[in-house]
């Protein structure tokens, strides 16, 4: 998405839903939440391996 503008990604996101904004805007809510909880998992597991306490960011 870095080389196209936002405008284009955001007319594809409504296309890909037959132009259903609300559609559109759950399709996003969902794949924030997935990713929020991948992004959670992964935190867990730098924590597991004691990269977070080292004060690292390896996830930033």
């Amino acid at each position: 998405m870095s080389f196209r503008s936002n405008d284009t990604a955001i007319d594809e996101i409504i296309a890909s839903c037959n132009g259903d904004l609300r559609g559109a805007v759950r399709a996003l809510l969902l794949i924030n939440e997935h990713l929020e909880t991948e992004l959670a998992k992964a935190y867990a597991a730098a924590a597991d391996r004691g990269l977070a306490e080292r004060g690292t960011s390896v996830l930033h």
